[in-house]
C-alpha cells in the first residue's frame, strides 16, 4: 500500500514535470519552424496540457482498467471547470476579452451534449470511439478557421505569443520534445499501477479513482498554467487552457478507451457524473457570455465553481463508501 501511494505521488510529479517540459519542446519546434503562434496555441498547447490525461487513459485501457480512462477524462473537465477556474477566479477574477474565447464556449457546450448523447446507450464502443475522434478534428479545424479570422485584433493571439519560448534553438526543443514524452510515459505507467492498487486496497472502483485522485493529478498541469496566467493578467489564456483541454479530453482521452477497450459503463458515469459535468459546462456558458457581467468570472462565481467541485468530490466519496461497506 505504502508503495503504491508512493507510486501515484511520484508518478503526479513527473507527470506535471513532464508534461511541462513536452509542451515547452513541441512549442519550441513549432516556433522554430514557423507555426504562427495562434495555431501553436490552440494545437500544439492544447494538445500537450491533454498529454497527461491521454496516455494515462492509454495506459489504462491497455492494462485492462477501462474505469480509470473513463473517470480520467470526465473527471478531469470536472476538475478543470469546478476546481481550477473556480481557484483561478478566487485569486483574480477572469475578463473575458477574447471575441474567439466567446465562439469556443458554445464549441465546448456542443461537444459536450453530443458526447452525453452518444453515451445516453450505457456503452462505449468503438463507434463511439471513432465518433468522437472525428470530433476532434472537426473541432480543431473549426478552431483553427476561427483564429485565423481573428488573429489580427484578437486578445488571445497576444497573450499566446508572450507565453511561447522564443530562445529555444531546434536542437534544444527537440531534445526537451522527446524527454517530457519519455516522462509522460513512465509517469502515467507508475500513476495507473498505483491506482489500482489503491483501488483494490480500499476496494473502491476503478472508476472512483479516476475521477478523483487521478483526475485531479492530471489536471495540475492546467491549475498551474491558469494560477500563473491570471497572476500575468492574462485571463484570456486563463480560460482557454481550461476549453480547449475540456475539449481533447472528451473527444480524444474518452475516444482512445473507446478504440482499446470499449464496453459497457457504469451506470453512474451517465445518471451523475455527465450530468454534473454537463452542469459545470452549462454554468461556464453562461458566466462567460454573460451581457450582465460583461464575461467576468468574479469571486463569487469562482467560489460557487469551486464549492460544486467540493461537494461533487465529498458525493463520489460517501458513494464509494456506502458501497464497500454494504
Amino acid at each position: 500500500m505504502l508503495l503504491a501511494a508512493a507510486s501515484i505521488l511520484f508518478g503526479l510529479g513527473f507527470l506535471v514535470w513532464g508534461a511541462d517540459r513536452f509542451v515547452i519542446g513541441a512549442a519550441g519546434l513549432a516556433r522554430n519552424l514557423g507555426v504562427p503562434p495562434l495555431l501553436i496555441g490552440l494545437t500544439v498547447v492544447g494538445f500537450g496540457t491533454s498529454a497527461p490525461e491521454m496516455l494515462v487513459s492509454t495506459v489504462a485501457a491497455l492494462q485492462g482498467n477501462p474505469g480509470i480512462a473513463i473517470g480520467n477524462a470526465l473527471g478531469s473537465n470536472i476538475a478543470n471547470i469546478g476546481l481550477i477556474l473556480g481557484a483561478t477566479a478566487l485569486i483574480a477574477p477572469l475578463m473575458v476579452r477574447s471575441d474567439m474565447l466567446r465562439r469556443e464556449y458554445p464549441l465546448l457546450l456542443l461537444v459536450s451534449a453530443g458526447t452525453y448523447l452518444l453515451l445516453l446507450d450505457g456503452k462505449l464502443d468503438r463507434f463511439d470511439g471513432i465518433v468522437l475522434l472525428l470530433g476532434l478534428v472537426a473541432s480543431m479545424y473549426a478552431l483553427v478557421r476561427i483564429g485565423l479570422k481573428r488573429r489580427d485584433h484578437d486578445p488571445l493571439v497576444d497573450e499566446i505569443e508572450a507565453e511561447l519560448p522564443t530562445d529555444l534553438s531546434t536542437r534544444a526543443a527537440a531534445g526537451w520534445f522527446v524527454v517530457g514524452l519519455i516522462v509522460l510515459v513512465v509517469s502515467s505507467r507508475m500513476l495507473v499501477w498505483g491506482a489500482v492498487e489503491v483501488a483494490a486496497a480500499f476496494g473502491v472502483s476503478d472508476l472512483v479513482i479516476g475521477l478523483t485522485i487521478v483526475a485531479i493529478g492530471t489536471s495540475l498541469p492546467e491549475l498551474a498554467a491558469s494560477i500563473m496566467s491570471a497572476h500575468k493578467n492574462e485571463p484570456d489564456l486563463a480560460i482557454g487552457n481550461v476549453i480547449g483541454s475540456n475539449i481533447w479530453n472528451l473527444l480524444a482521452v474518452l475516444g482512445i478507451p473507446g478504440l482499446l477497450a470499449p464496453g459497457l459503463l457504469p451506470d453512474e458515469v451517465v445518471s451523475r457524473d455527465m450530468l454534473v459535468m454537463l452542469g459545470l459546462t452549462l454554468a461556464l456558458f453562461v458566466m462567460g457570455r454573460s451581457m450582465h457581467t460583461h464575461g467576468v468570472i468574479n469571486r463569487g462565481q469562482g467560489a460557487l465553481l469551486l464549492a460544486a467541485f467540493l461537494a461533487y468530490q465529498g458525493w463520489i466519496i460517501w458513494q464509494a463508501h456506502a458501497s464497500a461497506a454494504a
